[in-house]
């Protein structure tokens, strides 16, 4: 694999796992009782991190990459492997 591509697909894949993150940084700050600034949004988090958020991104985006990369390795589920659920069945 090209190192374009490799940057590239876990460039997709960070964006999905910063998805995946956003939701549970905003519940882990908001069960801590803390006083809220005029206009803020009660989903809010009071004190957001961006580097927090990139870090955690980026450690989840690894742990997919890397369970991508070894399924292109080792080829565990391939294009093959769906076959026999669209294949017509056989008639006799």
């Amino acid at each position: 694999m090209r190192p374009q591509t490799i940057a590239a697909i876990y460039f997709l894949f960070w964006f999905l796992s910063l998805f995946l993150v956003l939701p549970f940084e905003a519940r882990i700050k908001r069960d801590v009782e803390v006083e809220t600034v005029l206009g803020q949004a009660e989903g809010a988090p009071p004190h957001f991190s961006f580097w927090r958020v990139v870090l955690r991104t980026s450690v989840v985006a690894a742990g997919l990459f890397l369970i991508f990369w070894l399924n292109y390795s080792y080829e565990w589920v391939t294009i093959h492997s769906f076959d026999r659920f669209f294949d017509p069945p056989q008639t006799r």
